[in-house]
Order: structure tokens, then sequence, then C-alpha cells
């Protein structure tokens, strides 16, 4: 097992729950108002999240270079699949009165921001693999606004175009024109260093608004829950990765897919699915304690998995 991709996707973890701990005491220190966290999110998940991600695919995709990127989705799509099976099969570990949220956490991972640090940290903030991240998560949040309400019996009022057709999506769909056609160099440089900028305030802010929201959820907190904490922490931390790993080590992808697959089945639960938890009628109290205890667990649990996985793949030689 590699020691140093122990340490390093360790640290990575450490900095974003660090960065959640700062939010937690800017709250408790009523530094922002409780209001603020909502504006706080559209800024990020509407502006700085938009150009980090269009930044990176200007400046660092090159088709030439890279001619199956467009695959990249449909690997996202039979990954989907097969992380939808172990839902279904995994969330009867759960009590019948919380399946529906167990369910909703397991499937639904914090499939960018978690990947994007580790990556970052592995092999740098302008590495390919950054780029072939931000393709193969195309259409997740599409997949998380158009479905999650599904998992709940309240229903209503849960299509939104503005979320399936999402600005992340958008902005995704403008770099990779831009580059395909060779449009880029329309794109003046102090314009990209602005939006790089921008983008760059992306996953500090959402730690943030993470760590704020987890004070607020807490500070009401009910009944704990910890059986069923304590089931979900083991079914999605270790479980999971475990099973995708014997899949990957079965089909033999290519590196960067079997990188992009383990990450995405390592990371915990999203940060919205508390929230969308509540809207659909369901139990927010119990999927704050399901990913505040994936997150605390992450910091063990995801560089116990990425070390497994370099004991099977190894990086191609540049």
């Amino acid at each position: 097992m590699d020691v140093h991709i122990l340490i390093t996707v360790f640290e990575s973890v450490a900095l974003l729950l660090g960065i959640g701990i700062v939010g937690l005491w800017v709250m408790s220190r009523r530094v922002l108002p409780q209001e603020a966290m909502g504006m706080l999110s559209t800024l990020a998940l509407d502006i700085t999240l938009p150009c980090l991600v269009f930044v990176n695919i200007l400046s660092n995709f090159q088709p030439e270079e890279f001619p199956d990127w467009w695959l990249l989705p449909l690997y996202w799509g039979v990954f989907t699949l097969f992380q939808g099976g172990l839902t279904a099969a995994f969330s009867f570990f759960s009590k019948r009165e919380t399946r529906r949220e167990f369910a909703a956490s397991l499937f639904y991972q914090n499939a960018l921001f978690f990947p994007l640090a580790i990556l970052g940290e592995m092999f740098g903030v302008d590495s390919p693999y950054v780029v072939q991240l931000f393709f193969f998560m195309l259409l997740f949040p599409s997949l998380l606004f158009s479905t999650a309400h599904l998992f709940f019996r309240k229903t209503q009022n849960s299509f939104n175009w503005s979320k399936i057709v999402n600005k992340v999506l958008l902005a995704t769909i403008l770099a990779t024109s831009l580059r395909l056609f060779g449009g880029q160099a329309l794109v003046p440089d102090f314009a990209v260093s602005a939006l790089r900028l921008i983008g760059n305030m992306t996953l500090p802010l959402l730690f943030l608004i993470l760590g704020g929201n987890i004070y607020i959820d807490f500070k009401a907190q009910g009944k704990m829950h910890p059986r069923e904490v304590g089931k979900f922490v083991l079914v999605k931390n270790f479980l999971f990765p475990v099973a995708s790993l014997l899949m990957l080590v079965l089909f033999r992808p290519p590196f960067h897919i079997a990188l992009l697959v383990i990450l995405e089945a390592s990371v915990p639960p999203i940060t919205a699915i508390p929230i969308l938890t509540e809207r659909a009628g369901g139990n927010r109290e119990i999927v704050n304690q399901f990913m505040v205890a994936s997150f605390a667990v992450s910091l063990v649990s995801i560089p116990l998995m990425m070390g497994l996985f370099s004991l099977y793949f190894v990086p191609p030689v540049p």
C-alpha cells in the first residue's frame, strides 16, 4: 500500500473538514446571520462553481490528447446503475421508517467537491484528471435535482428545468465547445484570470457553508439514531467502495476511469441531501446525522480505500 497516497488523501480530506469546522465556528460565534447561508449557497452553486468548471476545461482540456472524453458520461451512467443496485440491496439494512432517507443518502454522493480536492492534492489542480472529473460528473446535478424527490412520498413541485439544465452543465458545454472548435483564443486572458479567481473560492465557500449548516441543524437536534448512523457509515464508507473496487479489479477499466469510480464510491453523501430530504417531506434530522458521521469517518475511510486502490491500479507513466 502506497504510504504517500495515504498521507496525501488524508491531508486533502482533513483540509476540507477543517474548513467545515471554521464554518461551524463562524456560525456559533454569530459572525454571520443564519439567513446568510442561503445567499452564500446560491453564490457558490450558481456563480463560483460554474466559473471553476469553465476555466478548468477551457485551460486544461486538450481534445487531441483525449479523444474519448465523450465516453466519460457513459461510464458515469454505468457506475450510477451499479450504485443504484448497491443502494437497493443495502437499504434493507435500515429500519423501515428511515429506509427512504437511508437509501437517498447512500445513492447521492458528494460527487464533485471531495474528488476535486483529492485529485488536486494527488496530481495538481491543472491535472487532466480534474477535467475528466467534470466530464464524468456532467449529468450528476441533473440526475440529483430530477430524481431526489422520488425517494420520498411527497413529490409535488419537484421538477424544475433551471435545476435540470443547470449553470454547471451550461458552463461545461460552453467551455467544451470553445475548445473543440478552437474558440478559446476569443476569451481574453484577463477574463480567464478573473473567472479563475472566482472559481477558486468554490471549495472554501462550500465547506464553510457546510459547517455553518451543520451548526444550525444540530443546534435544534432532536432524537439521536446511533444504531442507524453506524449501519449507514459501515455501508457508505466501507461496503460501497469495497464492492466498487472488486468490480474494478474484475473488469480492469483504464486507470482514469477506475480512479474516478473509486473516488465517487468512497466519498460521503452530497451536502445538499438534508435540504432535498426536507423539501420532499423526509426526515432531515436523521439525514444530517448520516452525513456528519460519514464526513467524520471519511478522514480514515477514504485514505484507506485509495490505499487499497493503489495496490491494483498504477497511474500511467507520462
